[in-house]
């Protein structure tokens, strides 16, 4: 009868009793009690079983929804929460039980209410789930008996003296309560799903977000078991190892965590505090739900229980210590049964072992529950952040761009860098509120183990806190150092890359590149020094917890079985101490770049401009009165302004080069701060076409606004989009329409040499098409939309004549004045003014005449007679080389764009080319010393158990000798133990700065070939390979080299060692625990064999969708001025908040991924093997990356002085599958000779063959030494070379003229009075030393052009090369330089490439080229002779 329900005891209290005696009444009898408790649990299962297994499915809701997450009834997540403690209360009423005696009533009736229990959650969800809420009554019936039965056990236990001082008295009465509360639960959802004695039912509908197909994000939908586990992650993660996780896959996010709806939040918050009068935001306060504060404390209570239960660990090891050799006690009998006092239970090893267990799954669980919502909620202010920086830029003046004050480089760290800190701000909040919580804990804790002495310890702890706050200070401000300098490294090399063909050309790539590796110098000086104080803050945290014990062992012995939790608790203090010195330093900076970077600096260029005063009339279409505006300086650049656009005309703006063309323009388009006078436009719309309602949202006279105006600026602007894209910017596709805007531009020879024809992606600043291309896309862009003003800057400066006639017949003239649009063209092409309607004559920032030609004529002859001189003299030029590439198409990948593998195993490959770059005494000093550190961590271990177990019991037992010792003397062990000690705190900095100095000389030696492999690349790759991707190359590529990788590997060996060492101090003390580890490592490698997997790919996809957003950022600030005139600006708003939620949702995903492995590895050293594998995987690639390039060859040098150049038999093509587009050409070129090139297909390829060296055969021949034979930066050394495409570097006008810096003051000077310049310099405020700021944008293009002229006459080569280098530059001023470029280079070689032809009238030889064959070759008197040919047709075009 051992094991009957009541068990077979007589002798209880000196009384002869039988179990199932009810002689004192029913209730009186413990065991029938027990019996009556079953009762409720069996109805369940009875009831609950059959439902289950039959399933309900044809009954549920009829509501349809993509996803089976509805959580229909209220109190969800307060049932979850009550229903895990009724669980885990069951589990201590069987364990108490079991643990008394064998006896079944004991642990029967709580094994029972366990499985009624778990049976009543998956009942709940599966009807939540399909919304029959009809079957709740089972549940609320049950509560109610169960609630009943437990009242009356609890009320008989308190008629026998049970009281709380008995375990069984106090699980009866959480019971109880918590079956109430079960019960209350219940009534609540009758209440308002009213399914029961109600007549009309509640319906209810599902949540917009899942009644999406796209939404796939569930954790804010999922049951609460789901979202503590991510168990709604498995299909994704478990699928990712067949199928690579696509953005298809992921989908959209909720609504709640979108962007705009987050932005708005942000918006409204921060309006209502400058309407408080108050400027920057004060530090959220913690009960702000509405504010930022809601978005700070979500994570704050999760936080605060995993921290709590962070002191388990040493509690229960303190106790396993202490109760370890203890005696049961004999238990007390009531109503015939055991009872254990409450106490007993926590005296039980196997009960505090168990319980460590759960302490560490619950603690794991809260903390991965404080990550994730810490994490969501910096998403979500990031997302704000991005809109509203995004909404501010669209205001950005634009002297802001062009002056410095606000440069792409800010605005892409603005986007990539700042709003990042802020939301790892808010990541670490939860710190600021945790952590004295922490040390508080610790210290009572620390007080209740060691008494008075633990304040020794603390004191020790508090002395050295300076310290710690001094490494944080230092770690702050070298990270912010080794910012600042990667911030300039990336500068210069971004404007190596956009000038990469003028560097190569004028072979100054050694000198720039210097500067890059001196500013690279100095950011790998930072990053030491970062490494070093990283190395002083892990030495400091391992050595400050054994000094205190230490401390407190000198003062006064703490008991010996203390010592462990006592050191654990002593690692607790130290962590939040570090931390919150470096957490609120972090917060203090968070704020002020929160005001000064986001709030204030973005804020200026919008507010304090004074924009136009417009008004609307009738006629004209606009004009301006008493107008003068300023780029921002207090020096007008235009200056009495009293100018009017006639409606449906054709009105040109004329002038030399910086007379404020371009700048009247932007002043009528609101782009200009205005000084005085008003801007007024007509209300009249003469559009054919109704204009798209998107497109006139800001356009009603009563917002005081200006409609829509096709703006095609001088400086081509294309986004990264296709051709077809680019034209229609947005606007409703008409084939017709788009047909006809193609052919008045002649795009569609070159759309036809396209790969995938108007459907290929172009962009990248234009990077795969010419200038004239680019040029003839932004001019048809402004055709196509549909607006009643069309604004042209000089777009025929890329053009030959026969493009610019073409364009000018058909595209201006037929089709916007067919359609009587309004429009203003500024242009140097002086021959097409019979063609206006209207004329502005501009000169010095003013108007020098308004009128018809007509009027013009006869109240100015000079300026007439001027007029008609150049005239007579402009040319028809030719069609540039670019044009028209005779390019097939291009690889899809280069060995940079080269993807890998994605679904690939770890890169062993990779990691030894990482290892052996960092040298290999640097692997090996760093591979021995962690062996050597982790080999005396287990010795400590080991040491501290020996002494333990020796004061405890007077024995120990070593390998095979025993030792006895004296328990009173334990002076030997000390010693050792402060030895072993200070042996592991050295080991712990040797083997921190070993990793770290191991990571530098690889990132050393990583970035020095990269830059020499990229910077000596043939000028072909720079053709074929987009800027971006070089670009990612030397920042996001270099930065994880630089500040990744080594942490990931430090933390990857020590926890593999952990790991390691742990298995061997286990199995060595217990054999038996190598049969569980065989389930445990099945379980892990599948685990870590899917994670790394889905991790993977989604960090790619993170990767890949803040690459686009960052590329939004910048194309948007490139193209302000465009996308205002257009009045696009909420299609990019919406195109940038897609962007964002497409990047967020790939983050959150990964974050979630994150916490799903975390609640699935108890251990902190199994996630983080994992972790870092998978980290370790995706960081290498950066390494395959940036180590995939050739080193190029070098050859000798020479000197050549004549400029004769010989061609012989040269055919030349791009690429080896290319075409070629210079065909058996041969040629002579005498020293001194002056030569011009009039091509209509096939211009500057000389150019291109000279310098870039492109030869397939032949060859070219200069002063007698084949060029094939010569070093190219000595060939390019030797020649002058000005391009189309004007290059300035940001710095100083001495430096863009003479960067090598070799040349004199009055050298330089006669260069910019040979270009033109010298006034103009001499004017900006430190002349040669003024100041260029970046791409040159202080300069109109034309000056720009000039600058490019000066550069070339500052080298005085012996052979000048122009490649249209006159382009952007009017006529009179181009007259003058070709006279005084004949002067100064009468002695050189000249070759001139021109549109313009009568700037080649006065060479000694004119060649003319199609297709790659020469049609005529020879001098200019005798080509106008042959009335037939072509360089005359072009001629007799001119006049």
């Amino acid at each position: 009868m051992a094991l009957s329900f009541c068990g077979n005891d007589r002798s209880i209290n000196d009384r002869s009793i039988n179990s199932y005696s009810v002689e004192e009444g029913v209730l009186n009898n413990g065991c029938f009690v027990d019996a009556l408790n079953l009762v409720p649990h069996v109805f369940l299962l009875f009831i609950t079983f059959p439902i289950l297994f039959i399933g309900w499915g044809s009954q549920s809701s009829k509501v349809q929804i993509h996803h089976n997450t509805w959580l229909h009834f209220p109190g969800h997540n307060m049932r979850w929460i009550l229903t895990f403690s009724l669980l885990f209360v069951h589990v201590c009423e069987f364990a108490e039980g079991i643990m008394l005696t064998n006896h079944l009533h004991l642990f029967m009736p709580a094994f029972m209410g366990f499985v009624a229990a778990t049976t009543s959650v998956v009942y709940y969800h599966n009807i939540e789930t399909s919304n029959f809420p009809k079957l709740l009554l089972v549940l609320f019936i049950y509560w109610v008996l169960a609630f009943i039965t437990k009242s009356i056990k609890l009320w008989k236990f308190a008629e026998h003296q049970v009281g709380p001082q008995h375990l069984r008295f106090c699980i009866t009465a959480l019971l109880v309560v918590l079956y109430g509360l079960l019960m209350a639960v219940e009534v609540n959802v009758i209440r308002v799903r009213k399914y029961v004695f109600f007549a009309k039912p509640q319906k209810v509908k599902p949540p917009e977000d899942l009644q999406d197909l796209g939404v796939r994000f569930l954790q804010p939908f999922v049951n609460l078991l789901s979202k503590s586990t991510y168990w709604w992650m498995n299909p994704l993660i478990i699928g990712a190892h067949k199928r690579p996780i696509e953005l298809k896959k992921i989908g959209k996010l909720p609504i709640a965590m979108r962007a705009l709806t987050n932005y708005l939040r942000l918006k409204d918050a921060y309006e209502d505090q400058r309407v408080s009068g108050w400027t920057p935001p004060p530090p959220p306060p913690p009960g702000d739900a509405d504010g930022e504060g809601g978005w700070v404390t979500p994570p704050t209570p999760f936080r605060y229980l995993a921290d709590l239960l962070g002191f388990a660990r040493p509690l229960c090891i303190s106790g396993i210590v202490k109760y370890m050799n203890t005696t049961d006690s004999s238990p007390a009998t009531h109503l015939g049964v055991y009872f254990m006092s409450s106490t007993e239970l926590l005296e039980n090893t196997s009960v505090l072992a168990v319980l460590l267990f759960l302490a560490l799954v619950l603690q794991r669980t809260f903390l991965q529950a404080s990550y994730y919502v810490a994490i969501e909620t910096g998403i979500n202010l990031r997302g704000a952040l991005l809109a509203m920086i995004y909404n501010k830029m669209l205001r950005l003046s634009t002297s802001n761009m062009s002056m410095g004050e606000m440069t792409l480089g800010q605005i892409n760290n603005l986007v990539a860098i700042e709003t990042n800190q802020l939301m790892w701000f808010l990541f670490l909040c939860p710190n600021l509120w945790a952590m004295p919580v922490q040390i508080v804990m610790g210290v009572i804790l620390l007080y209740y183990l060691l008494n008075v002495s633990a304040l020794v310890g603390a004191a020790v702890i508090v002395l050295l806190a300076p310290v710690q706050y001094l490494i944080a200070t230092k770690l702050a401000d070298t990270q912010k150092s080794s910012l600042e300098h990667s911030t300039d490294r990336l500068k210069k090399t971004t404007e190596i890359l956009k000038g990469i063909k003028l560097l190569k050309l004028y072979a100054w790539e050694n000198i720039f590149c210097d500067s890059v590796e001196e500013t690279r110098g100095k950011e790998l000086t930072s990053l030491k020094t970062f490494a070093l104080y990283t190395s002083m803050s892990i030495f400091m945290n391992a050595a400050i917890p054994i000094a205190a014990v230490l401390a407190v062992r000198q003062r006064q012995p703490p008991p010996d079985q203390a010592l462990s939790p006592a050191l654990a608790l002593f690692h607790i203090l130290v962590t939040p101490l570090f931390l919150l010195s470096t957490v609120v330093r972090f917060a203090v900076k968070a704020l002020v770049r929160w005001v000064a970077d986001i709030l204030v600096q973005l804020e200026c260029p919008f507010e304090h401009l004074t924009p136009p005063e417009y008004s609307f009339v009738r006629f004209p279409s606009l004009q301006v009165s008493n107008g003068s505006f300023t780029w921002g300086s207090n020096l007008s650049t235009l200056s009495d302004i009293n100018i009017r656009v006639p409606t449906g005309q054709l009105t040109m703006i004329v002038g030399q080069v910086g007379c404020g063309k371009s700048s009247l323009l932007l002043a009528m388009l609101g782009e200009m701060q205005s000084i005085d006078g008003r801007v007024h436009w007509s209300n009249v719309c003469v559009c054919v076409q109704e204009q798209p309602s998107a497109h006139r949202s800001s356009s009603s006279p009563l917002k005081m606004n200006r409609y829509s105006v096709a703006y095609a600026t001088q400086k081509s602007w294309l986004l990264n989009a296709t051709v077809e894209e680019n034209i229609t910017f947005g606007g409703p596709f008409n084939k017709q329409r788009y047909k006809t805007v193609i052919d008045a531009c002649s795009l569609q020879p070159d759309i036809d040499l396209l790969p995938f024809g108007d459907q290929t992606e172009i962009g990248e600043r234009g990077i795969n098409l010419s200038g004239g291309q680019r040029q003839r896309i932004c001019v048809a862009r402004a055709l196509y939309q549909n607006t009643n003003i069309v604004f042209l800057d000089d777009p025929f400066s890329a053009l030959d004549i026969h493009l610019s006639d073409h364009l000018m017949q058909e595209g201006i003239l037929k089709f916007l004045q067919d359609d009587k649009r309004t429009v203003v063209l500024v242009t140097h092409k002086l021959q097409y003014l019979i063609h206006a309607d209207w004329i502005i004559a501009m000169k010095d920032g003013s108007v020098l005449r308004e009128g018809t030609l007509k009027d013009i004529q006869t109240h100015d002859i000079e300026l007439y007679d001027h007029w008609k001189t150049l005239m007579n003299r402009q040319d028809h030029g030719l069609e540039k080389v670019a044009d028209t590439k005779e390019e097939e198409e291009e690889e899809d990948d280069d060995n940079m764009s080269t993807t890998t593998n994605r679904r690939s195993k770890i890169p062993w490959r990779v990691c030894w080319c990482y290892m052996s770059s960092g040298g290999f005494f640097m692997v090996f000093l760093m591979v021995s010393s962690k062996l050597l550190k982790h080999s005396v961590i287990v010795a400590i271990d080991y040491w501290l158990a020996i002494w333990t177990s020796v004061k405890t019991t007077g024995t120990y037992r070593v390998c095979v000798c025993v030792c006895v010792c004296d328990p009173q003397d334990d002076s030997h062990y000390l010693p050792v133990f402060i030895i072993l000690c200070a042996a592991g705190i050295t080991l712990c900095l040797i083997t921190s700065l070993t990793v770290e100095f191991l990571g530098l000389s690889a990132a050393t030696n990583l970035h020095h070939n990269l830059l020499n492999k990229i910077i000596h690349a043939p000028i072909r790759f720079f053709d074929i390979t987009p800027l971006g991707q070089i670009l990612n190359r030397f920042s996001a590529d270099t930065n994880i080299i630089d500040q990744h990788i080594p942490p990931t590997l430090e933390s990857l060996t020590r926890s593999t060692l952990l790991c390691l060492s742990a298995i061997g101090v286990i199995s060595s003390i217990t054999p038996f625990f190598l049969f569980t580890l065989v389930p445990l490592a099945v379980a892990f490698y599948f685990i870590q064999k899917y994670f790394r997997v889905a991790s993977k790919d989604l960090q790619d996809l993170d990767d890949s969708t803040q690459l686009p957003l960052l590329c939004h950022f910048s194309e948007t600030a490139e193209g302000l001025t465009t996308i205002r005139a257009f009045r696009h600006e909420a299609r990019f708003k919406q195109r940038m908040l897609e962007l964002t939620d497409t990047n967020n949702t790939a983050y959150l995903f990964l974050s979630a991924a994150n916490r799903w492995l975390e609640v699935r590895t108890v251990t902190n050293y199994l996630n983080w093997v994992v972790r870092n594998l998978a980290d370790l995987e995706v960081q290498m690639a950066a390494v395959k990356k940036v180590n995939s390039f050739l080193v190029p060859v070098r050859i000798p040098r020479f000197n050549p002085e004549d400029g004769e150049i010989k061609i012989q038999d040269l055919s030349v093509r791009y690429d080896p599958v290319l075409k070629p587009v210079l065909k058996h050409v041969n040629m002579f070129i005498e020293p001194g000779q002056k030569w011009g090139s009039a091509v209509p297909l096939g211009a500057g390829k000389i150019l291109s063959v000279a310098c870039a060296r492109l030869l397939s055969a032949g060859k070219i021949v200069i002063d007698g030494i084949d060029i094939c034979k010569l070093p190219l930066q000595t060939l390019r050394s030797r020649l002058s070379i000005i391009l189309q495409d004007p290059v300035l570097f940001s710095g100083s006008i001495r430096f863009n003229l003479d960067p090598e810096r070799t040349c004199t003051d009055d050298r330089l000077w006669e260069a910019l009075e040979i270009a033109q310049l010298k006034n103009m310099v001499k004017a900006l405020p430190g002349g040669l030393d003024a100041v260029v700021t970046e791409g040159g944008e202080n300069f109109s293009v034309g000056q720009r052009q000039l600058f490019c002229l000066a550069r070339a006459f500052v080298r005085k080569s012996s052979i000048l090369i122009m490649d249209e280098a006159t382009a952007s530059i009017d006529m009179a001023t181009e007259n003058i330089l070709q006279k005084v470029v004949m002067t100064a280079f009468a002695d050189r070689t000249v070759v001139t490439i021109a549109h313009r032809v009568h700037t080649i009238l006065t060479a000694d030889t004119v060649i003319v080229m199609k297709r790659g064959n020469i049609l005529e070759y020879d001098k200019p008197e005798t080509l106008l002779e042959q009335e037939d040919g072509v360089f005359a047709s072009f001629v007799r075009a001119d006049m």
